[in-house]
């Protein structure tokens, strides 16, 4: 694998992280009170990815307003704040983000707006040994996908809320019991399903190294052609590993992601099949970003059954 590498923006980063500076500053004393809130008045929440804000609106419900950053085929590891996205943070109560460097560019900011309001990285809220690591001793940021550490990361973000609105935090944490209820039936309906799949055919191949978590927890081999950051590069050696590993198990389907390029699971497919092994495309999967607003895979729990039937249907040979 190779070396996981964050490109450097410096220039780019250090006018904003200037910038913002200069807007905290000019505006601290509008935050000196950000932590608490009059009653009836909404909390203002700032995410960086929608596996955060979709279950934060759910658990903080009416009495906050959440905004993601990244939207629909939002690749994370990429992505530099924008001039536009100061106001959104200088406007926020408080701010989550996932952290585990999966939001490696934008640490500088968060550093930056963290001396004047609530910052979390709620991912590492997660005891280390939970965690999963790379061969190069990288830490997987893409906990969300087992849904046990999510909620741990979750419940850690509404901790939060209830500091800044006390008197919200029996309703902040009678919405969290109920989410989390929704989220341990979506775990064992997600076990009953997927352990229908043959044992021979549970490998996972993926563009890349974001199922990790989610393998770890349904019992699957998880195969990524990039590291756990897109930006690491996928060699010959990577695409000739896969196609093996396919040709080997006689796995029946890859899959795309929908904020990754398919360019390099499309060559996965044609070098199996010149090896005689027909694999097709399995279908799309949510990996680092969610759906689009207004629809099912909009929200973290559709996205995740989104994810389970493509792969059950793909891998068990039992697709509708």
């Amino acid at each position: 694998m190779e070396k996981r590498l964050y490109k450097k923006t410096g220039f780019f980063v250090s006018a904003l992280v200037l910038a913002l500076s200069l807007v905290i500053s000019a505006c601290t004393s509008n935050q000196e009170n950000s932590d608490n809130k009059t009653l009836g008045e909404k909390i203002n929440v700032v995410t960086t990815i929608a596996q955060i804000a979709d279950p934060i609106s759910v658990i903080g419900g009416d009495r906050v307003n959440v905004q993601s950053l990244m939207g629909p085929g939002i690749d994370p590891h990429l992505y530099n704040a924008t001039q536009g996205d100061i106001q959104k943070l200088e406007n926020g109560d408080v701010i989550f983000y996932s952290g585990l460097n999966l939001e490696a560019n934008m640490v500088k900011v968060f550093e930056e707006i963290g001396k004047n309001k609530p910052v979390l990285a709620i991912g590492e809220a997660i005891s280390n040994d939970k965690l999963l690591n790379d061969e190069e001793g990288a830490t997987d940021p893409h906990v969300w996908f087992d849904i046990d550490l999510w909620k741990q990361a979750l419940g850690t973000a509404t901790e939060e809320l209830k500091k800044v609105s006390k008197d919200d935090a029996a309703y902040f944490e009678a919405n969290k019991k109920k989410y989390f209820e929704e989220l341990d039936k979506l775990k064992k309906e997600a076990k009953e399903k997927l352990t229908q799949i043959p044992n021979e055919k549970r490998v996972l191949v993926t563009a890349h190294d974001a199922f990790g978590y989610f393998g770890r927890m349904q019992d699957i081999q998880v195969v990524g052609l990039q590291g756990l950051s897109t930006e690491d590069e996928i060699g010959l050696s990577d695409i000739d590993d896969t196609i093996n590993t396919l040709v080997k198990y006689k796995v029946p389907a890859v899959f795309v992601e929908s904020s990754i390029n398919p360019a390099s699971i499309n060559a996965v497919i044609e070098g199996a099949k010149k090896k005689g092994l027909n694999v097709k495309l399995g279908g799309e999967l949510y990996s680092d970003a969610m759906g689009d607003a207004g629809t099912k895979e909009g929200t973290y729990l559709g996205m995740y059954r989104h994810n389970v039937d493509t792969i059950f249907k793909a891998l068990s040979g039992k697709g509708e």
